[in-house]
């Protein structure tokens, strides 16, 4: 980001601030309508967004950006300040971020250990994931809906047994693979 306070402006360029009305990343490019109501919405190409180290920017964030007129309208040469706070539409940038961060559990069954029985203390279809427990211990195990599938559970509920290899994940205990306790061990 270029830093606002020591920023020098050609006498063509201006600071706009902004709300990010759309971007694109497939098209690669959106537009900032100015908060002040000065003047037209401001083109913000991907050029400019990849200077931030993003690939895009989600809607409603509030952009302050250099501007410089062209044949075909303002705009954004450098982005100036990013406030994401003020976004309304999901943050692809931070989505990847999170999805990097996750294991696929089927490259852990080498440290998982034997099949031991388990019940389902609670799942959520809606964000694909939930916790069984041990019979003799309260401890969560996480249990992902891939999992899960992989086993033909489609509806996992409360207090169904089954049977899982656990494996220590970088979060705690991790059911990397699961079956139901009749397809036997």
């Amino acid at each position: 980001m270029v830093d606002k306070e020591t920023a020098v402006l050609a006498p063509e360029e201006a600071i706009v601030r902004g709300t990010l009305k759309w971007f694109d990343p497939v098209r690669g490019y959106g537009f900032v309508t100015p908060i002040s109501g000065e003047g037209q919405d401001v083109l913000v190409h991907y050029s400019v967004v990849r200077q931030l180290g993003r690939r895009s920017l989600p809607e409603g964030s509030t952009v302050t950006c250099v501007v410089v007129e062209r044949e075909r309208g303002r705009q954004a040469k450098a982005i100036v300040d990013l406030d994401l706070s003020t976004a309304i539409g999901p943050d692809l940038d931070a989505a990847v971020a999170r999805s990097a961060d996750r294991v696929d559990p089927r490259s852990m069954l080498a440290a998982a250990g034997p099949p031991e029985a388990v019940t389902i203390k609670w799942f959520n279809r809606l964000k694909g994931y939930g916790f069984v427990v041990r019979p003799d211990d309260p401890a969560d195990i996480f249990i992902h809906m891939e999992t899960l599938r992989q086993a033909g559970l489609v509806d996992p509920q409360p207090g169904q047994p089954l049977l899982v290899r656990v494996a220590p994940g970088h979060k705690g205990p991790l059911a990397v693979a699961a079956q139901l306790p009749d397809q036997g061990a």
